[in-house]
């Protein structure tokens, strides 16, 4: 085996991991596997014999890349949408599974149960703490390691993830672990909603609960927060899920709802407590029309 077959077979061993690490950096999928391309283009022009831990080596690089990706996206000041109430948001990009079928790579993907509502939150940090945050909690790479990407030092890189892990906490709690219990709240919402019992709604909906709704360009931005005001829009829910199907998203129950065959909304439930945290819904058609849903559709 020639030198660079042996680099590109061990790139492709850690090419899920640099995935996972872009992804929860950009909140894109399809950046994610930009910034994974460029990470191999550097990989293959640079001298690696006096590197001890290629991995490492690896997701700091590609950590750099994400970096300059979320500067160059403040630097053009891209505007957001907004909701009713001005705040602003943009649901990432979902990963979406079929729910009860198991896939090894989408499992490496979520394996830190990265809902869309922690990734929401992700995309409000500075892109300093972001990849503190990132790098150091949710891939345990060393501080004295992350501080040379921003260009600070290892104790003003802690404080850099310490107010990122106290904004994440603060706005997305950790979900519930127990699947089969999450599945059942979320069926419980949706008979509830179809069956406009404004009661049963209350019981399933966290008294904080926040519904989000990206429609993208087209379509105006809609955030409601509060069990009240959120179960006040059950029949716009049950419309939603009438004709739905059972998915996965990040890895937490969702609802696909199909039209014609193709995807009208995409559904995202955030469960802590036992009850409903975050309802994120995608219904942005051009976003919509650009997801994998192979797995769900063929099976």
């Amino acid at each position: 085996m020639s030198g660079d077959d042996f680099q590109a077979r061990e790139f492709e061993g850690h090419r899920p991991q640099l995935r996972a690490v872009a992804y929860r950096m950009l909140g894109s999928l399809s950046e994610a596997e930009d910034a994974v391309q460029e990470a191999w283009l550097r990989l293959s022009r640079t001298d690696t014999t006096e590197v001890e831990n290629l991995g490492a080596w690896l997701t700091t690089v590609t950590g750099r890349i994400c970096l300059d990706l979320l500067r160059s996206r403040t630097a053009r000041r891209e505007d957001p949408l907004q909701g009713q109430d001005g705040r602003e948001f943009r649901l990432p990009d979902p990963v979406v599974g079929a729910f009860g079928v198991a896939d090894p790579e989408q499992e490496i993907l979520m394996a830190d149960s990265v809902g869309i509502a922690l990734m929401v939150v992700l995309d409000t940090l500075a892109p300093a703490e972001r990849l503190a945050f990132v790098l150091h909690d949710l891939f345990s790479v060393p501080f004295d390691e992350i501080a040379p990407i921003l260009g600070r030092t290892s104790a003003s890189t802690r404080q850099l993830a310490s107010r990122a892990r106290r904004r994440v906490q603060g706005a997305a709690p950790a979900p519930d672990t127990d699947r089969s219990r999450r599945r059942e709240v979320v069926d419980a919402f949706l008979a509830a909603a179809r069956a406009g019992d404004f009661d049963a709604l209350l019981a399933v909906l966290d008294p904080d609960v926040v519904a989000r709704s990206d429609g993208g360009t087209l379509r105006p931005g809609l955030v409601r927060r509060g069990a009240a005001d959120v179960a006040s829009q059950a029949v716009t829910f049950a419309r939603f899920a009438q004709d739905g199907r059972p998915v996965l998203v990040n890895g937490a129950p969702g609802m696909l709802a199909l039209a014609d065959g193709r995807p009208l909304s995409l559904m995202a439930f955030t469960i802590h407590g036992g009850r409903i945290i975050a309802l994120d819904f995608l219904t942005d058609p051009e976003r919509l029309a650009r997801l994998d849903l192979s797995a769900v559709l063929d099976g």
